[in-house]
């Protein structure tokens, strides 16, 4: 995993899941200045569209927009599908969609867990299934860049759908990691700390207040920068996010300290003042955006991206 990757010179194509805001936004505009050819994913096609503009202008000969929900294994399946047809064997998947839920575990309900769990750890499931079935098909190793989180190695009160999705997250990649042959498709995990993203904001809430990124804060294209290097030099695992292997450590070594100055803080640096009804943000608006009607269906063969 450690081995850095000679790419031969011509395009780089590549799929980026959770597009249409922030780390995944982040990443497709990084992709786009250096040339790349992109197949945008996410639930909302205003956003995505908007993206693959800016990807354009930046550098990006084809940018394709493929409206997909990562639950849905036929969905994911397909938009990379088309994702071939129109750019031609993928050389990268990176996958950045996700959600999140705040509220204590008792209180959250359980249709809004399971759908956190849905969406990152099905999601993830999803798509690494669907990019190395891909790889595999194209004769050729393709290259896997999955997020975790901080919170994938330790816990956190007011979070426990996200928490416990990241743990299956990391988990997970470790298998693949571990199914792999030299040689073959390379897997890496990148762990961010707080990052300015919309996803606090969008989040579901139980708790009255809305979440925010916990300090010290990464700004996204920090991130993006660390996921696009994986594609070169893969690694097991990149953690972003100063403070990441204090907490950590604390986490493991003295779980009992950590158990009981962990809720304070997060009290007072990970939540918002402002309150709010409970609500269940973005989690169940596959598609929704004003003045939209049907969900839009991934689009056919037969229709252009570029």
């Amino acid at each position: 995993m450690t081995r850095t990757r000679v790419r031969p010179p011509g395009r780089r194509t590549v799929v980026v899941t959770g597009a249409s805001s922030g780390i995944g936004r982040a990443t497709a505009l990084l992709l786009a200045e250096q040339g790349a050819e992109l197949a945008l994913l996410a639930r909302r096609t205003r956003e995505l569209e908007q993206v693959a503009l800016e990807c354009r202008a930046a550098g990006s000969r084809t940018t394709v927009v493929l409206p997909c929900d990562v639950s849905s294994a036929e969905a994911v399946e397909k938009a990379l599908r088309l994702a071939t047809e129109v750019m031609g064997p993928l050389d990268s998947v990176i996958h950045a969609a996700g959600v999140a839920a705040y509220g204590h575990f008792a209180e959250i309900p359980a249709e809004v867990f399971d759908r956190v769990l849905e969406v990152n750890v099905s999601g993830t499931a999803n798509v690494a299934r669907s990019a190395i079935r891909l790889f595999d098909a194209q004769g050729m190793p393709g290259d896997l860049v999955l997020f975790g989180s901080v919170v994938g190695r330790i816990s956190t009160p007011n979070l426990s759908p996200y928490v416990a999705s990241k743990w299956a997250v990391r988990g997970l990649v470790r298998t693949l990691q571990a199914e792999q042959t030299p040689g073959g498709h390379r897997v890496s995990l990148v762990e961010p700390g707080g990052v300015d993203t919309t996803i606090y904001e969008k989040a579901a809430s139980y708790l009255g207040v809305q979440g925010k990124p916990p300090p010290p804060v990464a700004d996204p294209a920090r991130v993006a920068r660390v996921a696009v290097a994986l594609l070169d030099r893969p690694r097991r695992q990149r953690s972003v996010g100063a403070l990441n292997p204090l907490m950590s450590l604390g986490f493991r070594l003295t779980p009992a300290v950590y158990d009981r100055i962990v809720g304070p803080l997060m009290t007072r640096l990970a939540l918002a003042d402002e309150p709010v009804p409970d609500h269940s943000g973005n989690l169940f608006d596959s598609f929704a955006e004003p003045g939209d009607g049907d969900p839009p269906a991934i689009p056919t063969e037969s229709e252009q991206y570029a």
